[in-house]
């Protein structure tokens, strides 16, 4: 396979920029600027997302554990750049950013245009990325978009010409 072929096409995927937060239960928090996420079914609301096999994030989620989806707004550059980085929590913040507790008591950001509280329902461990797959519990809508809601969310392409995740 010709391999800068197979890294060309493969960044032609378009990717929403999220911040998945995890507890694991015992005051370990952490947080991360994800990209590889889709809904996969509707009925129950189910999400696919990639999550890097060794983050502290992953180390959090087993079948049954909860975690958060922040989606972010094209004006929130510099929230995902913040967690690009491993977490630092210094009381309720995450790398800086102010957050709550979620029905689920997952950490929300309180800047997120919307989130969601998931439950994991199954992982395949294939890969550097795992791709668990989780169902929506709960969701919240902390600011309204204005059009389709799907040009609200902040993409790859807006993070610069330089800053690709894939391929």
């Amino acid at each position: 396979m010709d391999a800068d072929a197979k890294k060309t096409a493969l960044r032609m995927i378009p990717y929403g920029i999220y911040v998945m937060t995890t507890d694991d239960g015992k005051g370990n928090l952490s947080a991360a600027t994800v990209n590889w996420v889709t809904q996969a079914s509707f009925a129950p609301p189910l999400v696919a997302i990639g999550v890097k096999a060794d983050s502290h994030g992953r180390k959090a989620l087993a079948k049954g554990a909860h975690f958060g989806l922040c989606m972010l707004g094209k004006d929130q550059k510099d929230v995902a750049f913040a967690f690009f980085k491993p977490t630092v929590v210094e009381g309720m913040k995450l790398s800086g950013q102010p957050y709550h507790k979620g029905t689920t008591g997952v950490p929300i950001l309180d800047s997120a245009i919307a989130a969601v509280e998931l439950k994991v329902t199954s992982i395949v461990e294939d890969g550097d990325h795992h791709v668990v797959v989780a169902e929506v519990v709960e969701a919240h809508v902390m600011k309204p978009p204005a059009g389709r809601p799907d040009n609200a969310i902040l993409e790859m392409k807006d993070l610069g010409d330089t800053i690709f995740y894939g391929g």
